[in-house]
């Protein structure tokens, strides 16, 4: 005989939350053997995404699902770009300390941080934006299978504002790099420690 301050789940709720443990188990398991393997990722995702333009070229539809698609991976690539610690959020908060005299330590002098090792942290990891695009991808695929995403719409103004969007806003980011002096990517050092240069 069951007692009755004891909860019982029914057989399919408790089978069916088993199950859906061990997909979320098996999705993990292969996301960690996918990690280390950085360029074969990024080409499957390319491979994914020419699957999707050629299905838009071919079917001469679903403009919408990809002009959504394409602005979503400019917002993931930006993310990518930009530092985890904004050197002009961190500047305009400094300013407003000063200006309002909150400072803890009274005014200080200005210093001299170009000296000191600060290492690029991306604010969108090279793995979230990988993951990130590839669902997107394979979501936008999805959204090609429904006549209900396939707005009709005049496709060369989508592509013009996507460019002008594109250009203004890598040119932002590009001066914002310039102006703090940043770069993104892993060039190399550029003297070598006890050289002549």
């Amino acid at each position: 005989m069951m007692s009755s301050d004891e909860p019982v789940a029914p057989l399919p709720l408790a089978a069916a939350r088993s199950q859906l443990a061990k997909l979320q188990r098996q999705y993990q398991q292969t996301l960690d053997r996918w990690t280390p393997h950085v360029l074969q990722r990024w080409f499957g995702t390319l491979g994914l995404l020419t699957i999707f333009m050629l299905r838009i070229v071919l079917s001469q539809g679903w403009y919408i699902v990809c002009y959504a698609l394409a602005i979503y991976l400019l917002n993931l690539l930006l993310a990518f770009l930009q530092p985890k610690f904004d050197p002009s959020l961190q500047d305009d908060l400094m300013a407003d300390e000063i200006e309002e005299g909150t400072g803890d330590d009274g005014p200080t002098l200005p210093s001299q941080r170009d000296d000191e090792f600060r290492p690029f942290v991306r604010r969108l990891p090279e793995w979230q934006f990988w993951l990130s695009s590839t669902r997107a991808v394979i979501i936008a695929l999805f959204c090609t299978l429904s006549e209900v995403f396939d707005v009709p719409v005049y496709w060369p103004i989508l592509v013009v504002y996507f460019c002008v969007l594109f250009a203004l806003t890598m040119r932002r980011q590009i001066q914002h790099m310039m102006k703090y002096k940043y770069i993104p990517f892993d060039i190399g050092r550029k003297t070598r420690y006890g050289g002549s240069n």
